[in-house]
Order: C-alpha cells, then sequence, then structure tokens
C-alpha cells in the first residue's frame, strides 16, 4: 500500500452519475486522497487545466470524448500523470490501445474494490514516489 505524506487529487470521470458514486464511496475514506468528479471527458479537461490533478480514472464509453481519447489528451498536457480505464469493453484491441496511450491500467467494471484502491495506490506512487 501506499504510505504517503501529502494528499492526493483524484478525478473520478463517468457520465453514470451512480458509477462515480460507487467509485466515490469505495475511496473516500481514505484521508490521503481528495476526490473531484467530471461527467464527461470534456469537463475532465476543464478541471485538470483550473487545479492540480494526480491521478484520473475513466469510464472508456462517454458520450463525446472516449476515455481513450481523454486519456491522450491528458498525456499530452501531464506525461506522468496516471490515467487508469475503467470499462465492461476489455478487449485485446482496447488493452493494445490503452498500453499505446500509456494509460496506467485497464480495470473491467464492476471493479472490485481491493483491487481499485491496490490500482489507485500503486500509481500513486509509481508516478509519485521519489
Amino acid at each position: 500500500m501506499l504510505h504517503v505524506d501529502r494528499t492526493f487529487d483524484v478525478l473520478i470521470t463517468d457520465d453514470n452519475a451512480s458509477f462515480r458514486r460507487v467509485l466515490r464511496e469505495v475511496l473516500e475514506d481514505r484521508p490521503f486522497l481528495r476526490l473531484h468528479e467530471a461527467e464527461s471527458g470534456e469537463q475532465a479537461l476543464e478541471v485538470v487545466t483550473i487545479q492540480r490533478i494526480d491521478i484520473v480514472l475513466l469510464d472508456m464509453h462517454m458520450h463525446v470524448l472516449t476515455g481513450l481519447e481523454t486519456l491522450k489528451v491528458l498525456k499530452r498536457l501531464d506525461r506522468l500523470r496516471p490515467c487508469i480505464l475503467i470499462t465492461s469493453d476489455t478487449s485485446d484491441e482496447l488493452h493494445r490501445d490503452a498500453r499505446e496511450a500509456e494509460a496506467f491500467s485497464v480495470l473491467r467494471k464492476p471493479v472490485p474494490p481491493r483491487q481499485l484502491l491496490q490500482t489507485v495506490s500503486t500509481a500513486l506512487a509509481s508516478a509519485y514516489s521519489a
């Protein structure tokens, strides 16, 4: 697990409010995480331009920009920031595209809480440990 002396800002991006709530409920009792939400890829891009976001969780299937398209823009803005795709469609093609776009991980919906926590902790540790 991640041992921290600072707070990390997490952006949960999904066009489904109830799924955002599920992710929030899994993560909210971690005192080192400050949670933010976006309901679209476009809104996620707005959020990262006005405040520091350390890690982004992205639904793959959103209305205008997909999670993968949003991830590619996020990586151009900050290559170090880990981005995790969450999807029910875990095809080999999507995994390959996600790897090429430098996604930290692709998680399958529904995400077991323990797997979500472990992946977020690992991503933060690999990106921000000295």
